[in-house]
């Protein structure tokens, strides 16, 4: 520790001091992230086995709803795939098998409706849940998204923030065998 009569004086390296006086600047340095959230990260835990990322197919016209879904999903431990309308999204579900689908309504060409009817007919994508993310939200709309098997409805403008631990519910109820109950949940 130094004394009173005694400075310490910090000492730079001798290139910094010349480029500052040259009037350089430092080399600029690239830092890159991956992001984690913490307790759901991929490292399996004591006795615990490591899961893949849930796979959710966000499907809208909008490239900020996308956006948005796409981050916050991410940012959740999810890998995002993205359909701007039904067609897209049709040949998606069937070539990537998605845990979950997010789906609009009003989609140019195909609407959501068409889409999980589409789904929902063929045996290699009838199992995968669909969540509605529309605007659309008439008890008649609830009702048509009820009778065209989904497992959730979720009305804009919704929270981004909280989408990923919606997801992971919905995904950890399916999983429960909790399919029919939670079609019944949504509001009539």
């Amino acid at each position: 520790m130094p004394t009173s009569t005694t400075q310490t004086r910090i000492r730079r390296p001798l290139a910094l001091t010349r480029r500052a006086r040259l009037g350089e600047r430092p080399p600029r340095r690239e830092f890159r992230y991956r992001m984690e959230p913490q307790g759901r990260g991929n490292a399996a835990g004591a006795g615990e086995e490591a899961r893949p990322p849930r796979r959710i197919l966000v499907v809208d016209d909008e490239p900020a709803i996308r956006t948005l879904c796409r981050v916050n999903l991410a940012l959740s431990g999810m890998e995002v795939l993205e359909a701007a309308d039904g067609n897209a999204a049709i040949e998606l579900a069937r070539t990537e098998l998605p845990d979950l689908i997010l789906l609009d309504v009003m989609l140019p060409g195909e609407t959501g409706w068409d889409v999980a009817a589409v789904l929902g007919s063929d045996a290699r994508t009838r199992d995968i849940p669909v969540v509605f993310l529309t605007a659309m939200a008439d008890e008649s709309d609830l009702v048509r998204g009820r009778d065209h098997g989904a497992v959730g409805y979720i009305t804009k403008p919704f929270d981004p923030v909280g989408l990923g631990d919606t997801v992971e519910v919905t995904l950890e109820r399916l999983a429960r065998g909790e399919r029919e109950q939670m079609r019944s949940e949504i509001p009539r």
